[in-house]
């Protein structure tokens, strides 16, 4: 398998290569030369699948001959190894609960999937690589625990200050070692130019081996897809589900949709999103305009200019009305978020974080205008994001938490320019 740069489809590089980059010259994002065709043996069968063996025979069609077969299968083995449960929550509405990883958030398959592949290529050679990467909160506790002590890798993380949640500042700025967090005095998609503007300059590329964490790599990226075919095998019902993704950079949602493109039935997919709504106002009028990012109660997908919609355009040929016949939008205020956490627990006795709440409310309008059934990604745990207060009522901590509060946080404060950042990674 090999991939190319979606704003040159010439350039093409493998897998070793995408992933050791990150992001291609051009500042476009790699993407997959073809999308592998699963076949109906594969999902006739899907509830009889292991775990690994499943995660493993979507995944080496895109890591190719780079990484051997019995490597390849430890990685996967690795990357998934807590469960990922199907709860019904109501009649007509499941949640598939993706924070029962160390970090407790869905990023973590990526993390530690990239973080093993990147280890493997590294192997016990002299030669040292920067991972440099933004978030909006739960991808930097997520990559801080996948690549803390990997040798020959250190992790830069940037993050908008003031603008994560206590638990997620602590679970990146705590670890120390080979981990390093940088503060940064603007919004996330402050962090994400600046990282940006470091892959393509030209003194940074020389001092620096430098390669993302983000879900601009593929090694971050394609191996969210493994939710989705952990949520098929536990689907019940004959008719296919419509999936609800809390979505910010929609590289989760793109990794859902090209699961679908390889075969797995999915009926529909709608990316619900806070009131951060540029591809929803794409999906009205066709015009993409990205703006600076608003603050709100769902702060991981505070993100005003996506990376990953790039790739879901080029998974439908650039054509808006392909693109709406399997995905929709949905924009969901702060106000609806709180209603809606507080209305499911009291009917239902089920606990959102604010993502879930936004996916859940999302799903609920949508199936109440189509019918049928579907499930939403629950992304996080709720404990890292306050809900106690808008609940009133005491969410237990799990042990990784508890320990977490009695750390101390080591960040560097830097201004949101590119100048500061690169003065930084120079002195590395």
């Amino acid at each position: 398998m090999n991939y190319f740069s979606t704003n040159n489809p010439r350039i093409t590089v493998s897998f070793r290569q995408a992933v050791i980059e990150g992001q291609p010259e051009d500042r476009g994002l790699y993407f997959p030369t073809e999308v592998p065709l699963l076949g109906k043996a594969l999902f006739t069968s899907l509830k009889s699948w292991s775990r690994e063996d499943l995660g493993y025979h979507v995944m080496r069609s895109y890591a190719g001959a780079d990484i051997p077969e019995p490597v390849l299968q430890k990685i996967v083995a690795e990357t998934v190894n807590f469960p990922f449960p199907l709860v019904q929550v109501s009649g007509n509405i499941a949640s598939l609960e993706l924070f029962h990883g160390p970090t407790l958030a869905f990023k973590d398959v990526g993390a530690r999937f990239m973080s093993r592949c990147l280890s493997y290529f590294a192997g016990k050679g002299t030669k040292k690589y920067t991972v440099l990467v933004a978030t909006s909160g739960d991808t930097g506790g997520a990559v801080a625990d996948a690549f803390h002590e990997v040798e020959n890798v250190n992790v830069v993380i940037l993050y908008p200050s003031g603008k994560v949640s206590e638990i997620q500042e602590l679970q990146l700025t705590t670890l120390g070692g080979n981990v390093t967090a940088l503060e940064i005095q603007g919004n996330f998609d402050d962090c994400q130019r600046l990282v940006k503007q470091a892959f393509s300059d030209k003194d940074l590329k020389v001092k620096l081996q430098l390669t993302s964490a983000n879900s601009i790599n593929v090694a971050r990226w394609l191996p969210q897809q493994l939710y989705y075919f952990y949520a098929l095998q536990q689907w019940t019902e004959e008719e296919s589900p419509v999936i609800s993704v809390p979505s910010g950079n929609f590289g989760n949602i793109c990794a859902g949709l090209l699961a679908r493109q390889s075969g797995l039935p999915v009926n529909h997919f709608i990316a619900a999103c806070n009131m951060n709504d540029i591809v929803m106002r794409y999906l009205q009028t066709g015009t993409y305009l990205p703006e600076p990012a608003r603050h709100t109660l769902s702060n991981a997908m505070d993100v005003g200019d996506p990376s990953n919609f790039i790739r879901i355009q080029q998974l439908f040929d650039r054509s808006i009305d392909s693109l709406k016949k399997a995905f929709s939008c949905c924009s969901i205020s702060d106000e609806e978020t709180i209603q809606v956490m507080k209305a499911v627990e009291k009917e239902f006795g089920y606990i959102l974080d604010p993502h879930g709440a936004v996916g859940y409310l999302a799903l609920e309008r949508f199936l109440a205008t189509n019918g049928g059934k579907g499930l939403f990604l629950e992304t996080a745990h709720p404990v890292k994001f306050e809900v106690d207060k808008i609940l009133g009522k005491e969410i237990l901590r799990p042990d990784a938490i508890r320990l977490l509060m009695g750390r101390s946080k080591s960040s560097i404060t830097l201004p949101p320019d590119f100048a500061s950042i690169k003065d930084y990674l120079l002195q590395e």
